[in-house]
């Protein structure tokens, strides 16, 4: 048990290989070391950028025109009456 709450099992464990069970709440995020170092390192580099080093392509170019087409056609539905039902 980690706290009162994260319980952690042995599942197998194969010549030098252990396999872990993690039951947690869902608030909780768990990350195996390097994956957990690799995110920290692009948040901390994410931080430091410089404005000007960041693209300044709008984001529906960056996405395509079929995004931002689907988004105006979403749009267009949410504005518009429902359709009658066919007789």
């Amino acid at each position: 048990m980690i706290g009162e709450d994260i319980l952690v099992t042995v599942m197998e464990v194969s010549a030098s290989t252990v396999r872990l069970g993690i039951e947690a709440p869902r608030g909780v995020s768990i990350f195996r070391e390097e994956i957990w170092l690799a995110v920290k390192e692009e948040n901390r580099a994410a931080a430091e950028a410089q404005a000007d080093a960041l693209p300044s392509t709008p984001i529906e170019e960056v996405r395509g025109d079929a995004a931002a087409a689907a988004g105006e056609e979403q749009a267009q539905q949410e504005d518009s009456p429902p359709a009658e039902p066919a007789a």
